[in-house]
């Protein structure tokens, strides 16, 4: 009987000592949390989607805390999020900018064709990794809808064998830009509504063969802008929003209809 005892009492008296252990170490050297970073997180809408530029709701909230991040960054919360994480800080909200993806390339299955009859994995990161792309374009969406399966606010589809923005659902958090592999989907302001629906740096003799909804760099659309809001950089027109006052005249001069108006 002593001999079953013996060790029973031996593992409780090891059991109680190792509690005892981690209940001093728990108190002595526990690391101080600031409430703050729970509240700010509470008030974040945990999408996790990276809107911000930190890996997820977490991680923003501490960098706001901490001062290392300002707290107008969450699109996809808008200004109700703002608000209310500038309410658990005790601060003035600042202004949040909204943001919407817009598509860089016009090349619909009417427009252009495919080069090759690619057989492989249905998504762009593998068709972009084996081929680099299957259109003609090297520069062109993939089509298998990559940035549709990455939004988590139902906001991009595929349609016609490039995606579209739902500008009432899409918050600008940059999922879907992260997820192309050709780097056709680019975020700017909502407020302004025209950009270059193109991604192609080649030659125009070499965008009309292969598509007939492509920028060709003919610089109608630079000439014609008064406001010096348009530049041609490598056989692609550029619109800087931050000159551009929204007047039109360039989506009348393209003659390819490759600056687009999202209103």
């Amino acid at each position: 009987m002593e001999g079953i005892l013996m060790p029973i009492i031996i593992m409780s008296a090891v059991g109680v000592l190792a509690g005892l252990m981690l209940t001093i170490a728990s108190k002595y050297m526990a690391v101080p949390i600031d409430e703050r970073v729970a509240n700010v997180r509470d008030a974040l809408p945990g999408s996790n989607c990276g809107g911000c530029g930190f890996a997820g709701c977490d991680v923003y909230a501490e960098k706001v805390v901490s001062g290392e991040a300002k707290a107008n960054l969450c699109s996809p919360g808008g200004a109700a999020t703002v608000q209310a994480v500038a309410n658990a800080l005790g601060i003035t909200a600042e202004a949040v900018v909204p943001l919407i993806a817009v598509i860089k390339c016009s090349g619909t299955c009417d427009k252009t064709d495919y080069a090759i009859d690619y057989q492989g994995p249905p998504t762009c990161v593998s068709c972009n990794f084996l081929y680099k792309g299957r259109g003609q374009c090297f520069y062109s969406c993939l089509g298998f809808g990559d940035c549709e399966s990455a939004c988590a606010f139902d906001a991009i589809y595929m349609k016609n064998g490039v995606p579209i923005v739902d500008s009432e659902k899409c918050t600008g958090c940059g999922t879907c830009a992260r997820a192309c592999p050709k780097s056709i989907i680019e975020i700017v302001p909502a407020e302004k509504k025209f950009y270059v629906g193109c991604s192609s740096k080649d030659k125009g003799g070499v965008v009309r063969k292969l598509c007939s909804a492509g920028c060709i760099g003919c610089m109608k659309c630079a000439k014609t802008c008064e406001h010096e809001a348009i530049t041609v950089e490598n056989n692609l027109a550029r619109i800087d929003p931050e000159k551009c006052v929204g007047c039109g005249e360039c989506v009348e001069a393209c003659p390819t209809s490759v600056i687009k108006d999202r209103r």
